[in-house]
């Protein structure tokens, strides 16, 4: 009776794989399967808990590795290796069990190349070799789609190219920010920097482009221009229009006024010489791919793009909205079949009620072609019940409706309005006006109205006639050119997605365009995240800013391919011939090797232009933060990734995490556990739920947690 055995990437993915089928039991570590149509057998459904494993550190290579020195450079291992990623030991090796009494292996992990990274590096891990391996790709976690997915598994062909191709990534991106990182970190020091930079492929020159728009706003210098705007008094009302002048000279605005012999603030006479209407549509906009909804909430609600994808997970395994994790725009004929089916529903939902202006597809939505993996993020044929929708967080019914508006959209009428152009001559002057009129909102009335129109936009203009004589006041208006604005958050996704407009090399321009910039569609919101953890950018009220820390970095990094977005285009552009089967994962970490020497060998003499400048940083990284409570006579200290006695060559072995249950302890917060052996009532743990503990230190130095202790 052949075993099969699922692995999905995280608990929740499990669970919701489960729920398409008959149960039969539950434990900590695996659920089971009764037998039915689709496994005849059961099936054993187990499961990762984000990445199971991880590469191993210098340090699990050679111990002399730890040790940041200049000589050590390059740190390349012979073979990389994986070892069990830290408090994973337990499932790693439950799942270790059950792969190796497997008959059958399901890759059930996100469809994408991480999901198989994930999946081929635990098996690698457990040593199982020679079993058949199928893979699950769906874009849904609905039932009829769970089941449909599993009734129809794929082979392991291109998921095995997806693993070579994300394992050229992962091993490239450890050497380059293993090597850069000490590399440059310690030629700084020798310059009296105090602190440690972390470098990148994707996130150097991410701060990079940042850097870049903060020297053009500080090196702006603002510069006065001259228009000629004319006020004009009609019958009908007044209205404004400006002469076709725009000069950083005034002489050369006065010349045309005196040309014409008009003078400045005298009442003149004009005369309507054209009015122009054109009615004009508006197609809804495009479905969302993940990039373009973290834009909108951003800038609608100033969501951070993390939290954006966070939501959407959420949303994604709640069964509401389709896989979220894509780059693309369009669905196949397939889902728009369901959409239409369920368009009564979906209005419902919404509280909205509209008659389709067609239920053909339509190419702007609905095209094949485009789609590849993953279709655009859409409702799923799941309407859910008040009581679900009640039960939402704010955050998941913004974006819930959001993404609910925007597919509904497809089938609503055009937005329609009418654009009036005025053409006003005064002397022979002519001045131009433009107004714009609603005729029909269409898909409009499925959106929320902006809470503070612009001033004076969209105001409608009086009813003129051609011939038309008219009051006018002309007057010379001086203005002044203004400085780039700073990023926002939101900005940042976009300015990864498109950085290649910027880019000189057309052949760099070229792959930026089809690599789609900096990052992936998965990886981008995780990239800001790190940026700011790093202190090399800030963000308040939304907007971005870059830190003196992240300054010196970019100094270090310019003019090498750290700070260019085509290093990452150029990568990304093979990575994909690796997935597709065109290139070799050899070659590209040969390559990388490579790019890391001539690196080592260039950076001493272009680092001598770095300011060292303070970074606000309380304390370098390695002074003393409190007394070791366990030998007494050496000091905790920042190791970096944790905190560690002064005197672990002597022999102590004392440790504290730098993170538990996804809290960041703090300095201070060691100190107090290091003098009092216990703190207040912290915030911010993360478990199944949010929550609240005091910590205490046991009598091994170990931290734990102190329900006991009350507010």
């Amino acid at each position: 009776m052949p075993k099969t055995v699922i692995f999905a990437e995280k608990p929740s993915q499990a669970k919701a794989y489960a729920e398409a089928f008959s149960v039969g039991e539950k434990t900590k570590t695996y659920i089971q399967l009764k037998p039915d149509d689709t496994f005849p057998h059961g099936a054993t459904i187990t499961w990762g808990v984000g990445h199971l494993v991880e590469l191993k550190e210098p340090h699990d290579y050679h111990k002399e590795w730890k040790k940041w020195k200049l000589d050590q450079l390059p740190i390349v291992p012979e073979r990389f290796l994986e070892k069990v990623s830290k408090g994973k030991w337990e499932q790693f090796q439950e799942v270790k069990r059950l792969f190796q009494q497997a008959d059958v292996l399901v890759n059930a992990a996100d469809v994408d190349r991480e999901g198989s990274n994930i999946f081929y590096s635990i098996l690698r891990l457990t040593g199982v070799k020679g079993k058949p391996i199928q893979r699950l790709w769906i874009n849904s976690l609905e039932k009829d789609e769970v089941r449909k997915g599993f009734r129809h598994l794929e082979s392991n062909e291109k998921d095995l190219r997806l693993f070579d191709e994300a394992k050229a990534r992962q091993i490239s991106d450890w050497m380059v920010g293993i090597n850069a990182s000490r590399l440059f970190t310690l030629l700084l020091q020798k310059k009296g920097f105090g602190s440690y930079l972390s470098i990148g492929r994707v996130q150097s020159p991410t701060v990079y482009l940042i850097y870049q728009r903060h020297r053009e706003i500080e090196n702006f210098k603002p510069e006065p221009f001259y228009q000629i705007e004319g006020q004009f008094k009609s019958q009908a009302g007044t209205y404004k229009g400006m002469a076709e002048i725009k000069e950083k000279d005034k002489a050369k605005v006065q010349a045309l006024l005196d040309k014409h012999g008009v003078k400045e603030k005298e009442t003149e006479f004009g005369i309507v010489q054209r009015v122009d209407k054109k009615t004009k549509h508006q197609k809804s906009p495009k479905l969302h791919s993940l990039s373009t909804l973290q834009g909108v909430a951003n800038k609608r609600w100033k969501y951070p793009p993390s939290k954006v994808l966070k939501t959407m997970q959420s949303l994604y395994e709640k069964r509401l909205v389709s896989y979220p994790r894509t780059d693309c725009n369009y669905i196949t004929e397939s889902e728009f079949g369901y959409l239409v089916n369920n368009l009564d529903a979906y209005q419902k939902t919404l509280n909205v009620s509209f008659t389709p202006a067609s239920l053909k597809p339509n190419k702007r939505y609905v095209n094949s072609s485009q789609v590849q993996e993953h279709y655009a993020i859409i409702p799923t044929k799941t309407v859910p019940t008040e009581k679900k929708l009640s039960g939402l967080s704010r955050e998941e019914q913004n974006l819930y409706n959001e993404i609910l508006s925007t597919t509904l959209a497809m089938f609503h009428k055009d937005y329609v309005y009418e654009e009036t152009t005025i053409l006003t001559s005064v002397k022979g002057l002519s001045f131009k006006t433009t107004g714009k009129r609603d005729v029909d909102n269409g898909w409009k009335e499925l959106f929320p109205k902006p809470a503070k129109p612009k001033q004076g936009q969209d105001k409608p203009l009086p009813n003129v006639g051609q011939g038309e004589q008219v009051d006018a006041q002309v007057e010379v208006k001086e203005s002044m050119t203004k400085p780039p604005k700073p990023y926002t958050e939101g900005d940042l996704i976009t300015m990864m997605k498109t950085c290649g407009k910027h880019m000189d090399d057309e052949a760099d321009v070229e792959i930026l365009k089809e690599v789609e910039g900096l990052g992936t569609e998965a990886t981008r919101s995780s990239i800001i995240e790190t940026i700011k953890a790093q202190k090399y950018i800030e963000v308040r009220k939304n907007t971005v800013s870059v830190t003196n820390k992240g300054i010196m970095l970019c100094e270090a990094i310019e003019g090498t391919l750290l700070s260019s977005p085509s290093m990452t285009a150029k990568w990304e552009s093979y990575l994909k011939k690796i997935g597709s089967g065109e290139g070799s994962k050899q070659v590209f970490t040969k390559q990388t090797v490579q790019f890391i020497e001539k690196l080592i060998q260039d950076t001493p003499g272009s680092i001598e232009k770095v300011h060292i400048k303070s970074t606000e940083e309380k304390k370098k990284w390695n002074e003393p933060i409190a007394k070791c409570p366990s030998c007494q006579t050496g000091s905790i200290i920042d190791r970096y990734k944790f905190y560690a006695c002064s005197n672990y060559k002597e022999g102590c072995s004392v440790t504290f995490p730098k993170k538990l249950a996804g809290k960041t302890l703090t300095q201070n917060m060691i100190k107090t556990l290091c003098q009092k052996k216990r703190t207040r009532v912290l915030k911010g743990f993360k478990g199944k739920k949010p929550f609240s503990t005091a910590l205490v230190l046991d009598e091994d130095y170990k931290i734990k947690f102190d329900f006991a202790k009350k507010e």
